[in-house]
């Protein structure tokens, strides 16, 4: 299975924080990044994402949406553990329903919950950098458990290399 983390574009200031959006170039950024990372994944001959899932507050959900638009027809769902200041043991809990039904998952949260994550899936502590707004890592692991992923590429805007 495939799982990707993608932290959220770029957001501005505003309060409540579950209400902040996505600036023009957070936006522009996953405008670029979706389709660059369908072609990463295209080159490498991977699975295209059959599921999206990411945090409830707005700029996840714009986010998503973002991506959603490079990858007609996948699936996308909110999923509460995705939300900031969750635990990483959560997630990996909440995504033991969607695991065995899908080939590649996308997950669109929160720093420092992605790191968290990469970290978690990698089996280490405290030693993947922190994502930048927009950026994601793609993450190759038989099951979600701690420790079983191996990285495959992250990429960041606004070049979005692979």
């Amino acid at each position: 299975m495939l799982l990707t983390i993608w932290r959220h574009g770029e957001a501005g200031p505003g309060s409540p924080d579950q209400s902040r959006t996505l600036t023009e170039q957070g936006t522009l950024d996953i405008e670029r990044g979706g389709p660059a990372f369908v072609a990463g994944l295209q080159r490498a001959g991977l699975p295209l994402p059959s599921l999206v899932l990411f945090s409830r507050w707005l700029r996840t959900t714009q986010t998503a949406e973002g991506l959603c638009r490079a990858l007609p027809g996948v699936a996308s769902d909110r999923l509460e553990a995705l939300i900031p200041d969750s635990d990483a043991a959560g997630v990996d809990d909440a995504l033991v329903d969607h695991a065995g039904m899908q080939a590649h998952i996308v997950l669109v949260s929160h720093q420092p919950l992605v790191t968290a994550l990469i970290d978690r899936c990698l089996g280490t502590r405290g030693e993947v950098p922190a994502l930048a707004p927009g950026a994601y890592a793609v993450l190759s692991t038989p099951l979600v458990a701690p420790g079983c992923a191996t990285l495959l590429w992250w990429s960041a805007p606004p070049d979005y290399q692979v």
